[in-house]
């Protein structure tokens, strides 16, 4: 972290307990790939269109920060606290969320392909959970994670019971429970898909059209 992030982050902590001598962090635009932001106190700091690529934030308090249009792909967000944040069109492909807490976060427009989601807590729109009597459950438009295992939602359906049975000694009896169960909850109340494929489709359809 460079002596003038640090600066910024203190008079940011000043600034959340009401020193008249802290400032809001702006970090609109910044580029903090691979920063070090372990545990650091980033509650509403402005990070519109950061580059954030590979960021260690495990920990971090990130709650009402504006990371709309952020670059978060393969960043540590590991125990994150992500409540409230706007994740509006940030990219977090390959992100590790595990465990990080997105109750209230705007995801809509967010690519969340690739991201590590065991254990996150969703924000009941686009990641949503199911606790059950033994494994945390999340679950996307496209994935779902149980336990330690996350896979594509459709892959977890078609698994035979020696695919199951590998995963956990516990597995197989629980599943053979819980399957009818999930499939019923996802179809009764799926995830709503965050658009990104949307908008992907959409600007290339435009790129075709200004080619013709």
């Amino acid at each position: 972290m460079t002596s003038k992030l640090k600066e910024t982050l203190r008079l940011h902590a000043l600034w959340l307990r009401g020193d008249s001598a802290g400032k809001r962090a702006d970090l609109y635009g910044a580029s903090l790939s691979e920063a070090d932001l372990y545990g650091a106190k980033l509650c509403d700091v402005e990070l519109t269109a950061a580059n954030l690529s590979r960021a260690g934030m495990g920990g971090a308090d990130l709650r009402r920060a504006d990371l709309s249009r952020a670059d978060l792909s393969e960043a540590d967000l590991i125990a994150a606290n992500l409540r409230w944040a706007d994740l509006r069109d940030a990219n977090l492909y390959g992100a590790d969320l595990t465990a990080a807490k997105l109750i209230g976060a705007k995801l809509s427009g967010a690519k969340l392909s690739g991201a590590d989601l065991r254990w996150t807590r969703g924000n009941d729109r686009e990641i949503k959970n199911v606790e059950t009597d033994r494994w945390w459950i999340t679950y996307t438009a496209e994935v779902m994670a149980i336990g330690c295992e996350q896979h594509a939602i459709a892959e977890w359906f078609d698994f035979d019971d020696d695919t199951i049975a590998k995963m956990d000694k516990r597995a197989l009896k629980w599943w053979r429970e819980w399957k009818p169960k999930l499939q019923q909850i996802i179809a009764d109340d799926p995830a709503v898909k965050t658009g990104w494929e949307e908008l992907c489709l959409t600007a290339a359809d435009k790129i075709e059209e200004d080619e013709v």
